[in-house]
């Protein structure tokens, strides 16, 4: 008895250590949207802008102009967009703004935060539909 106990708990530490390398999480390639929201949106003169075009970090020329709230998919989990707060001072007079997916690009901040840049500027914007909790219903 004492042997299939043995046999079957070698059995069990081995297994759990197969199952766990096949599925081991390549980390290196993911980003949690956590360390997206919060995050700045800056904005980048258009005509330096295009689909060939990519930035690795903030620009220091760049405007902030807003905040990113939140990151919107499809059903299909592809994401489309995000959500940014712009306007306003200490969350007064501020709205909250869809930006397509095509009209930004994910920057990193540092190794541990991201922002996007987009060729909108402020006024672009602010003219944009505020998307106050109640669209979403």
């Amino acid at each position: 008895m004492r042997n299939i106990l043995m046999t079957a708990a070698i059995a069990l530490t081995a297994g759990t250590a197969v199952y766990a390398d096949n599925h081991a999480m390549d980390r290196g390639d993911m980003i949690r949207t956590r360390d997206i929201t919060g995050g700045n949106v800056y904005a980048v003169d258009a005509d330096n802008w295009g689909m060939d075009v990519t930035y690795d970090g903030v620009d220091e020329n760049w405007d902030v102009v807003g905040e990113i709230e939140d990151i919107v998919l499809d059903r299909n989990g592809q994401m489309t967009g995000i959500i940014a707060e712009v306007g306003g001072f200490l969350d007064i007079g501020d709205k909250h703004v869809f930006i397509k997916i095509d009209n930004t690009r994910l920057i990193p901040v540092d190794d541990k935060t991201y922002a996007f840049v987009s060729p909108l500027t402020k006024n672009q914007l602010m003219e944009k539909e505020n998307l106050d909790e109640g669209f979403w219903d």
